[in-house]
């Protein structure tokens, strides 16, 4: 057992590596770049009147996909024989999926009184979501078969191809777009090129590795599939609209006509913590099928349920060495970054971020802790815990935006991701008796102490050195304090 819990760990740590390391290199580049160079380029509030209507395509997403990706990737992962018989099935109900997705999301901007033009952003966003929900599916496959290289080059591709074609659009528009102004439209149309090739490459490689010939209409098999994904399709839901219905609230609830204004402050705010959790979310990709083979043999085997525990602390340890250090650095940063990003209305996107950034803990224990009870089947418990989530997040919001705009979606997004994080962690130790010592706790404590200190006594430093000051000391204390294993994750990568 014991080999075998070590090829586990070299598994996960190595597949972890390679998805860092491919998404470091270019994701940052397109939030903090591209995107950020498209909104200083449409202005605050035209970004505003984009990111309202993409909430609402984003929450509705899930109609796409109604569980199916993470049902599948758990499936995979502990059934890898069903891939060839599942591929061809799987597909024709995400085409029958879009249909539904369309209908429900029309209606909503009907219902939303939504004009022409609106309407028009919402087809196009309508196709990129099925596209972007497509290829999820798609990587889901690679990563139930442990093919982590492979799943690495497709998370990054859609965004290096619209790192391309947006970067010429915005820095060379005499010869893309003809010396027209660059508008919120062309933004959209990029991703849909993007997305399109890359799901194209997906499709082609799975095609090769099974032998796909022909989509095949199973009204059994779909049936079954949908009947086991729905509990998934609940959760993915509730989490996004209490992730994502923010702007949406600012948009309606905001005084003085102040709604696209505030959305806009809302979404600058938002993107660097955006980039923060797509970097953690990366941990969950290869966590969830490594814990699907664990629990899956948890319930006959009392080693697999120890190295649950022990591939969660460690886990656990990672995320929130890079969540502390990050959102207290990030947070006395705010006011000098935002002035670097952004042309205007820099002290309202600074008076947001400095508290938005903080989700990031909770946010990264969401992602250790919720994939665990994902992959353990406890999905009532995590819907449970995120419908109560949406309550408080939407309980908040009506209390604090007609008062504080956009600051009060910061609070809401604190509390709600705060209780989801407290709550998935009682669950976690309660159903897998985890134990963590005193002294672990204790380690965490000093280490967040530590930080603190660090990022209040460099008041006067350049933010650019701050960052750096908190990362060396971060590193350093986190290895003094053994909260992480430098020597195992260098095995891992290099054996």
């Amino acid at each position: 057992m014991e080999n075998a819990d070590g090829n586990i760990r070299k598994s996960l740590l190595s597949g972890l590596f390679w998805v860092l390391l491919a998404n470091l290199i270019v994701k940052p580049f397109w939030l903090l770049v591209v995107e950020m160079g498209v909104q200083n380029r449409v202005g605050a509030e035209m970004y505003g009147f984009y990111f309202d209507i993409f909430s609402i395509s984003y929450i509705f997403n899930i109609l796409l996909d109604l569980g199916i990706t993470n049902f599948n990737t758990r499936n995979i992962a502990q059934h890898p024989a069903l891939i060839s018989k599942h591929l061809s099935g799987m597909l024709s109900i995400k085409v029958m999926l879009l249909a539904l997705y369309a209908v429900v999301t029309f209606s909503t901007g009907a219902l939303l009184g939504y004009d022409s033009s609106q309407f028009r952003l919402l087809g196009w966003l309508t196709l990129n979501q099925f596209l972007s929900s497509l290829i999820l599916y798609l990587r889901s496959n690679f990563e139930g078969l442990l093919l982590f290289k492979w799943d690495s080059l497709l998370s990054i591709l859609d965004r290096l191809l619209m790192i391309a074609i947006c970067g010429l659009m915005l820095w060379a528009p005499q010869l893309t777009l003809g010396g027209r102004q660059f508008t919120i439209f062309h933004f959209v149309y990029a991703q849909t090129a993007a997305y399109a090739a890359t799901a194209l490459t997906a499709l082609a490689v799975l095609v090769r590795r099974t032998g796909l010939r022909r989509l095949r209409w199973d009204r059994p098999f779909t049936v079954a599939i949908l009947k086991q994904s729905l509990p998934f399709a609940l959760l993915v839901l509730l989490m996004a609209s209490y992730n994502r219905l923010d702007p949406v609230m600012l948009k309606r609830l905001s005084a003085d006509g102040m709604g696209d204004f505030n959305a806009g402050i809302y979404a600058g705010a938002f993107r660097l913590l955006d980039a923060l959790t797509m970097i953690v979310y990366l941990v969950s990709v290869p966590l969830l099928p490594i814990f699907s083979k664990l629990t899956k043999e948890a319930g006959t085997k009392s080693d697999a349920t120890r190295e649950v525990g022990s591939i969660a602390q460690m886990m656990f340890s990672l995320v929130m060495v890079f969540a502390i250090a990050a959102a207290c650095a990030l947070s006395a940063c705010g006011g000098e970054l935002m002035e670097l990003f952004y042309d205007d209305n820099t002290a309202e996107y600074a008076a947001v971020f400095r508290m938005l950034i903080f989700c990031i803990i909770p946010i990264s224990a969401t992602y250790v802790f919720g994939t665990l009870l994902t992959a353990a089947g406890r999905l009532r418990q995590l819907n449970l815990f995120a419908a109560l989530s949406l309550a408080l997040n939407l309980g908040v919001n009506a209390l604090c935006i007609p008062r504080w705009g956009a600051v009060g979606s910061a609070w809401a997004a604190i509390a709600a991701q705060s209780f989801m994080a407290v709550a998935e962690i009682a669950a976690a130790i309660k159903i897998f008796r985890l134990k963590p010592s005193p002294s672990y706790i204790l380690k965490l404590v000093l280490f967040t102490l530590i930080i603190i200190g660090c990022t209040m006594c460099t008041p006067h430093l350049l933010w650019w050195a701050k960052l750096a000051a908190t990362t060396a000391v971060a590193i350093a204390t986190a290895l003094i304090l053994k909260l992480l294993n430098l020597k195992e994750i260098i095995k891992a990568i290099t054996d």
